[in-house]
């Protein structure tokens, strides 16, 4: 194990969003030099989908012009894309020299990605091309740069391997051969449920071939859906406040849920609500790309895969507790997914936690912190942007207007 100190200088790819504002915070608050690299496409999505972030965001300058003030701490910024300015990253990597990399920079909502044909191909064109730019400059810097990756849950897909546990990224078989039978281990079989959830098994094939040909040393998170809005850095200052999502496109379920319960508004569950989902709360998504930084992969090892997960739930079981906690009714309306009705999640999540996490749970109050984030800025809510319209194929029924 390599265990790394606090001196490291670490690129943060997508770090002006959701999961990467508060990681280049918790970053940057441990002592590491962070520099956030972002292209600001999830502030273009926002004025694309007519709605803001139920909390106010500030500038990107602004916002780290606060955490200087806040934390006496610097954190630079480079406005460029991934996917279109290769030659200027890979000019920046060998300039900045950083010791790790953290790759957010994705478009990271299955929703919009099926939201349209433009929306398939901007995500396809956005993260595969963005990943691989970033593997290529690593590569061509010569420099021995740690990568660590988010990726999802939804690789695995749902409902595959029944009840049994989903191994974390890799799947001892049984292979026939004429002498009998010998065993490997690969990949577990991609079961993606969306073109968002495509790219990013199309990212575990060019992880695979990049650490065996050209030995980079990457890790790979299969992260569960995030809820939660602070941590204790983003929570120092307004200005610095993390993105609350809740329309119908980036809106993570528990979160919609807490908001809708704060405006009284149906609590919305897209089909039966048996789907059975992994979650991690945003605190826990920082310490784990803080605990995977700490412990890379050696050189031309495989591709090591933490699943990133504290519980699973089923959507509707989350439902009726919100419901219950705050009398608003739970509405079921068409889902817009093809998926089952029903699945079963068990999810192997050792790495992590003998690595020494010590995962936040729903029932630790945090649930109240996201409430009272969605009562104080329930004003700032749209309700025309709630329901999800994005449909998986043509012709699927989409969801009707409610009515509070």
């Amino acid at each position: 194990m390599d265990m790394r100190g606090n001196d490291m200088k670490v690129l943060v790819l997508g770090g002006d969003g959701f999961c990467g504002w508060p990681t280049a915070l918790h970053l940057s608050d441990i002592g590491h030099e962070v520099v956030i690299v972002d292209n600001l496409s999830r502030r273009e999505i926002d004025l694309e989908l007519e709605v803001d972030s139920l909390t106010p965001i500030r500038p990107i300058g602004e916002r780290i012009r606060v955490w200087k003030e806040k934390s006496g701490k610097d954190i630079s910024f480079v406005h460029l894309d991934l996917a279109e300015e290769y030659d200027r990253f890979a000019q920046l990597v060998v300039e900045q020299k950083p010791d790790a990399i953290v790759h957010f920079g994705e478009q990271r909502a299955a929703p919009y990605s099926m939201r349209s044909t433009i929306a398939k191909r901007y995500t396809i064109d956005n993260n595969v091309r963005g990943t691989h730019n970033v593997l290529a400059a690593i590569v061509a810097s010569g420099m021995d740069i740690q990568l660590v990756h988010l990726g999802t849950m939804g690789v695995y897909g749902y409902g595959w391997s029944g009840s049994a546990p989903i191994p974390e990224g890799y799947l001892t078989v049984k292979v026939p051969t004429p002498d009998g039978d010998i065993e490997r281990e690969i990949l577990h079989p991609a079961n993606p449920g969306s073109v968002y959830h495509l790219t990013k098994t199309l990212d575990q094939l060019l992880f695979a071939f990049y650490c065996a040909n050209d030995q980079l040393r990457i890790t790979d998170l299969h992260q569960g859906i995030v809820w939660g809005t602070q941590t204790p850095q983003t929570a120092l200052d307004e200005r610095l406040i993390n993105r609350f999502d809740y329309d119908g496109d980036y809106g993570t379920v528990l979160n919609r849920f807490l908001m809708q319960a704060a405006i009284g508004h149906p609590l919305t569950v897209h089909g039966t609500g048996g789907q059975t989902r992994a979650f991690i709360h945003i605190r826990d998504t920082v310490r784990c790309i803080q605990i995977a930084l700490e412990n890379p992969p050696a050189a031309g090892e495989k591709p090591k895969v933490f699943n990133q997960v504290t519980e699973t739930h089923r959507v509707k079981e989350l439902a009726e507790m919100i419901s219950g906690l705050t009398g608003v009714e739970v509405a079921y309306l068409p889902n817009p997914r093809r998926e089952a009705a029903e699945n079963d999640l068990n999810v192997s999540r050792d790495k992590f936690l003998a690595l020494g996490l010590n995962p936040t749970k729903l029932s630790e109050g945090l649930l109240d912190e996201v409430r009272d984030i969605a009562q104080k800025y329930r004003d700032r809510a749209d309700t025309t942007k709630i329901i999800a319209r994005s449909v998986w194929r043509q012709g699927m029924e989409t969801a009707p207007d409610l009515v509070k």
